[in-house]
């Protein structure tokens, strides 16, 4: 009975992470490179082990959009050199950019009790609401953002500036955001009012994330996309929590 119970989430885990990523494998269009492949069968193992089919539902949810969105206008970008690299395909770097603060927080509800388990679920969700909003924002705004400005001084910029905003993209941040939270909340891990900490902390994040692209991303050698990715999600997931901490300190919830 204890092998049943500990150890056959793990036993799906493998089974299913090692059929869907071998058809990835084997899919003309490359989403993952090999080396992502792999990296991406450890996310997947990690998180349906630790949150079961719900977590695993977003994300594969973000991957499946955020890929989408990534090839939206590819011609147009890559010809204006802005694209992201290898055509969209994503590797470990990318991989762990975007899913180290859900990985993270999906192992802690191993470790700890409710209510302290429903504030790392609303971690999780909102890290890769965060992203979702980001790699929108980003994407669309590139490919579609007809004014783009500088997020520190509003002046114009060129499309794919570190720090640009514009309002097509923000528009579809937003939307991203929403979509993936309300995938989190139709699978019972957040409830119906943190579907909007959620969105409210994807928007604030990312605009955070903007300042940190337009302010000290070239500064420093270390400030990758990929870590400023994560330190976007880790801002998201730690939002998100104290707007419900606040929420229910105040007697709302």
């Amino acid at each position: 009975m204890l092998f049943t119970t500990s150890f056959t989430p793990w036993l799906i885990a493998v089974g299913l992470n090692t059929v869907l990523l071998a058809i990835v494998w084997i899919a003309p269009k490359k989403l993952l490179t090999p080396a992502g492949i792999f990296h991406a069968w450890l996310l997947g193992v990690l998180i349906w082990g630790t949150l079961g089919w719900q977590g695993y539902v977003v994300v594969v949810f973000y991957f499946l959009v955020g890929s989408a969105v990534t090839r939206i206008g590819m011609e147009q970008k890559e010809a204006a050199g802005i694209a992201e690299k290898r055509s969209g395909a994503r590797g470990p770097e990318n991989v762990w950019g975007s899913a180290l603060t859900g990985a993270l927080c999906a192992l802690g509800t191993l470790l700890v009790a409710s209510p302290y388990r429903s504030l790392l679920l609303l971690g999780y969700v909102a890290s890769f609401a965060t992203k979702l909003s980001d790699t929108c924002g980003s994407e669309v705004g590139k490919a579609y953002g007809k004014r783009t400005f500088l997020i520190t001084t509003l002046q114009p910029v060129a499309r794919g500036t570190e720090g640009a905003i514009s309002l097509e993209g923000t528009i579809a941040g937003v939307v991203g955001s929403i979509a993936i939270a309300l995938i989190g909340w139709g699978v019972n891990l957040i409830s119906l009012t943190d579907v909007l900490f959620c969105v409210l902390a994807a928007f604030i994040a990312t605009n955070v994330e903007s300042l940190i692209g337009a302010t000290l991303q070239s500064k420093f050698d270390w400030m990758t996309n990929e870590v400023v990715n994560f330190i976007n999600t880790l801002i998201g997931a730690i939002i998100a929590v104290l707007l419900v901490l606040a929420w229910r300190w105040y007697g709302l919830g």
